[in-house]
Protein backbone atom coordinates (compact mmCIF):
# COMPACT_ATOMS: atom_id res chain seq x y z
CA UNK A 1 0.00 0.00 0.00
CA UNK A 2 1.21 3.50 -0.78
CA UNK A 3 -0.11 6.41 1.23
CA UNK A 4 -1.61 9.07 -1.02
CA UNK A 5 -1.86 12.47 0.64
CA UNK A 6 -1.13 15.87 -0.80
CA UNK A 7 0.09 16.80 -4.24
CA UNK A 8 2.13 14.35 -6.32
CA UNK A 9 1.12 11.40 -4.10
CA UNK A 10 0.18 9.21 -7.05
CA UNK A 11 3.53 9.82 -8.73
CA UNK A 12 6.84 8.10 -7.95
CA UNK A 13 8.83 9.76 -5.16
CA UNK A 14 10.29 13.11 -6.17
CA UNK A 15 14.04 13.46 -6.49
CA UNK A 16 15.84 16.15 -4.48
CA UNK A 17 16.15 18.21 -7.66
CA UNK A 18 12.40 18.03 -8.24
CA UNK A 19 11.73 18.87 -4.59
CA UNK A 20 14.04 21.89 -4.87
CA UNK A 21 12.13 23.13 -7.92
CA UNK A 22 8.80 22.83 -6.10
CA UNK A 23 10.21 24.64 -3.06
CA UNK A 24 11.66 27.43 -5.23
CA UNK A 25 8.27 27.81 -6.92
CA UNK A 26 6.68 28.30 -3.48
CA UNK A 27 9.35 30.80 -2.45
CA UNK A 28 8.90 32.74 -5.70
CA UNK A 29 5.18 32.98 -4.94
CA UNK A 30 5.96 34.41 -1.49
CA UNK A 31 4.66 31.42 0.44
CA UNK A 32 6.19 30.35 3.76
CA UNK A 33 7.60 26.82 3.56
CA UNK A 34 7.74 24.41 6.48
CA UNK A 35 8.76 20.80 7.05
CA UNK A 36 6.66 18.35 9.07
CA UNK A 37 6.97 14.70 10.07
CA UNK A 38 4.84 11.98 11.67
CA UNK A 39 4.68 8.26 12.28
CA UNK A 40 0.85 8.30 12.23
CA UNK A 41 -0.23 9.38 8.73
CA UNK A 42 -3.96 8.85 9.29
CA UNK A 43 -5.88 11.03 6.80
CA UNK A 44 -7.52 12.96 9.64
CA UNK A 45 -4.23 13.54 11.43
CA UNK A 46 -3.62 17.00 10.02
CA UNK A 47 -1.32 18.10 12.83
CA UNK A 48 2.10 16.64 12.09
CA UNK A 49 5.18 17.56 14.15
CA UNK A 50 6.94 20.63 12.78
CA UNK A 51 10.65 20.56 12.04
CA UNK A 52 11.61 24.00 13.28
CA UNK A 53 9.57 27.06 12.51
CA UNK A 54 8.02 27.96 9.14
CA UNK A 55 10.66 29.55 6.93
CA UNK A 56 9.12 32.92 6.04
CA UNK A 57 12.35 34.67 5.18
CA UNK A 58 14.26 32.01 3.22
CA UNK A 59 14.75 33.11 -0.40
CA UNK A 60 16.62 30.09 -1.76
CA UNK A 61 15.46 26.46 -1.90
CA UNK A 62 18.93 25.31 -0.75
CA UNK A 63 18.23 26.56 2.78
CA UNK A 64 15.03 24.57 3.02
CA UNK A 65 16.67 21.51 1.46
CA UNK A 66 19.35 21.74 4.16
CA UNK A 67 16.63 21.58 6.83
CA UNK A 68 14.87 18.76 4.98
CA UNK A 69 18.11 16.75 4.98
CA UNK A 70 18.58 17.40 8.71
CA UNK A 71 15.04 16.13 9.33
CA UNK A 72 15.81 13.07 7.21
CA UNK A 73 18.91 12.34 9.31
CA UNK A 74 16.92 12.58 12.54
CA UNK A 75 14.01 10.46 11.31
CA UNK A 76 15.58 8.24 8.65
CA UNK A 77 13.20 5.51 7.57
CA UNK A 78 10.93 5.93 10.58
CA UNK A 79 8.55 8.69 9.60
CA UNK A 80 6.70 10.38 6.84
CA UNK A 81 8.11 13.80 5.99
CA UNK A 82 6.24 16.45 4.06
CA UNK A 83 6.85 19.96 2.80
CA UNK A 84 4.01 22.46 3.06
CA UNK A 85 3.69 25.98 1.67
CA UNK A 86 1.49 28.54 3.42
CA UNK A 87 0.09 31.58 1.65
CA UNK A 88 -0.50 34.42 4.12
CA UNK A 89 -2.21 36.64 1.53
CA UNK A 90 -5.28 38.38 2.94
CA UNK A 91 -8.44 36.35 2.18
CA UNK A 92 -6.41 33.24 1.35
CA UNK A 93 -4.44 32.47 4.55
CA UNK A 94 -4.15 28.75 3.97
CA UNK A 95 -1.93 26.03 2.55
CA UNK A 96 -1.31 26.28 -1.17
CA UNK A 97 0.82 23.17 -1.57
CA UNK A 98 1.69 20.12 0.50
CA UNK A 99 3.54 16.99 -0.58
CA UNK A 100 5.26 14.00 0.99
CA UNK A 101 9.01 13.89 0.38
CA UNK A 102 9.96 10.80 2.43
CA UNK A 103 8.15 7.71 3.63
CA UNK A 104 9.07 4.48 5.44
CA UNK A 105 10.25 1.58 3.28
CA UNK A 106 7.24 -0.44 4.41
CA UNK A 107 3.82 1.18 4.63
CA UNK A 108 1.49 -1.17 6.51
CA UNK A 109 -1.73 0.55 5.43
CA UNK A 110 -5.12 0.91 7.08
CA UNK A 111 -7.97 -1.32 8.18
CA UNK A 112 -11.62 -0.46 7.76
CA UNK A 113 -13.82 -1.36 10.72
CA UNK A 114 -17.57 -1.65 10.22
CA UNK A 115 -20.01 -1.09 13.07
CA UNK A 116 -23.77 -1.52 12.90
CA UNK A 117 -25.66 1.02 15.02
CA UNK A 118 -29.27 2.08 15.67
CA UNK A 119 -31.70 2.17 12.81
CA UNK A 120 -29.69 -0.16 10.58
CA UNK A 121 -27.11 2.55 10.11
CA UNK A 122 -23.52 1.57 9.53
CA UNK A 123 -20.47 3.47 10.71
CA UNK A 124 -16.99 3.00 9.34
CA UNK A 125 -13.71 3.75 11.07
CA UNK A 126 -10.28 3.80 9.46
CA UNK A 127 -7.36 2.68 11.62
CA UNK A 128 -3.69 2.63 10.74
CA UNK A 129 -1.98 -0.71 11.25
CA UNK A 130 1.15 1.20 12.26
CA UNK A 131 -0.71 2.96 15.11
CA UNK A 132 -1.27 -0.40 16.81
CA UNK A 133 2.39 -0.24 17.88
CA UNK A 134 3.70 2.35 20.34
CA UNK A 135 4.96 5.71 19.10
CA UNK A 136 8.59 5.48 18.05
CA UNK A 137 8.31 1.75 17.22
CA UNK A 138 5.89 1.93 14.32
CA UNK A 139 8.39 1.59 11.46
Amino acid sequence: MRLTQGAFSFLPDLTDEQIAKQIQYCIDKGWAVNIEFTDDPHPRNTYWEMWGMPMFDVKDAAGILFELNECRKAHAGHNYIRVSAFDSTHTWESLRLSFITDRPAEEPGFSLERQEVDGRAIRYTTRSYAAQRPEGARY
